[in-house]
Parts: structure tokens; sequence; C-alpha cells
């Protein structure tokens, strides 16, 4: 195994290039194909993608690899590396994955990027029936983009996040939080998840989890 190792990485220079990209997949969770600052590990990861399966296998972690995305992930295989989401978290990255899916069906190129308002979340967030429903007020609305940006989910075009018209890029990473075959029934699943979040009573706030490249 070592020797595999030794003979790909064997200078300075590409075991610094292997560390930053093995870096950036635990701590970013996604590289992605058609982000600037991925690019490169994206496609240093997939040249090299059996090193990269070898040396993640040894700490319980695989790599996903989807071409057709343009995303690479990490995923843990013992249920670790797990991050807890309260709910308004978790109803934020269920809201942008549906507008994620509506917003592809209507583009025609697959590489037009998914572009979606403030305001079209609010609207869904709305939509929700919920009790004792927390306010997503400026600060939240910060926050969550802060947080799926730091993860490669979503990136801010415009700076003041909190105006209605500011436009956040949803990457296809946002696909890959949770394994589907079908695209179709993802939709049909998340929408049953958020209607199920029309019953929360506003107890247990952090009992949801993602795993951490999701």
């Amino acid at each position: 195994m070592f020797d595999e190792f030794e003979k790909i990485i064997n200078s300075v220079a590409e075991k610094e290039r292997f560390r930053v990209a093995a870096n950036k997949l635990l701590n970013q969770c996604f590289l992605l194909k058609k982000k600037e600052d991925t690019r490169k590990d994206y496609i240093y990861v997939r040249e090299n993608k059996e090193l990269f399966k070898m040396y993640f296998d040894m700490i319980g972690y695989s790599v996903r690899i989807n071409e057709d995305q343009g995303v690479i992930a990490l995923s843990s295989d013992y249920d670790t590396g797990r991050m807890q989401f309260n709910k308004m978290e978790s109803i934020f990255l269920l809201i942008i994955r549906l507008l994620y899916i509506e917003k592809r069906k209507e583009i025609s190129s697959s590489y037009e990027e998914v572009i979606v308002l403030m305001e079209e979340i609010r609207e869904k967030y709305s939509l929700l029936k919920i009790k004792n429903k927390p306010n997503m007020d400026k600060g939240t609305e910060k926050g969550m983009v802060s947080l799926f940006r730091r993860y490669n989910i979503i990136r801010n075009i415009d700076s003041d996040v909190n105006q209605a018209d500011c436009r956040l890029v949803i990457y296809p990473s946002v696909l890959m939080a949770l394994t589907v075959d079908d695209i179709n029934d993802f939709y049909e699943m998340t929408e049953k998840k958020l209607q199920s979040y029309a019953r929360y009573d506003g107890k247990n706030d952090t009992d949801d989890s993602i795993d951490e490249e999701n």
C-alpha cells in the first residue's frame, strides 16, 4: 500500500499537492469542477482517485466521485464525522435542495449555473406551517449562507444576503447530501421531509444529523 503512495507521491511538491486536496475534502466536504478554487483539486483527485480512495479508506472514509455533476465528496463508512444541524439549518438545506431541483428542470444546458434569489428561499420558508416556527431574520439568513458556503453547497453572488434580490448559486453538491437513484423520487422525498417539519413542535432542536460532506 505504502509503495503505491511512494510511486506517485515521490516529491515534496506532490506531497504538498496531495495534502492540500485531501484537507479540502476533509474540511470543505465537496470539491467542485466548476468552482474556481476547487477545480484543480477536483481534477487532481479524479486523476488519482485510486490513491485517494486507498488513503481515505485507511481512516474510514469513502471518496465519492460524480463526474456527471462534477462533484467529489467524502463520506464516513462508520457513521462518524456527521455534522449535527438544528431544525433551522436542516430546513434551509432542504429548501435549497428543492429549489435546485426545480431550477435545474428549467435550465436547458447542464453547464448553466443554478441561481436563486433570497426572496425565493423566503417564500418557500413562509409556506411551511410550523408550530413555533423560528423567525428567519437577517442574522439567521447570514448564518445559513455562511454555513453552506463553507461546505461548497452555495455561493452568494451579491454581498448583502439580506436583500430580497440577492443572488445565490446552488451547486450540484446539494444533491449529494443524500444518495438517491432518481431525481423525481428525491424531490418527492424532500417535499415529504419538509412537510414533516410542519408538525415540528419546537422541541429537540438538534435531533437532525447529516453527513459532514453533505
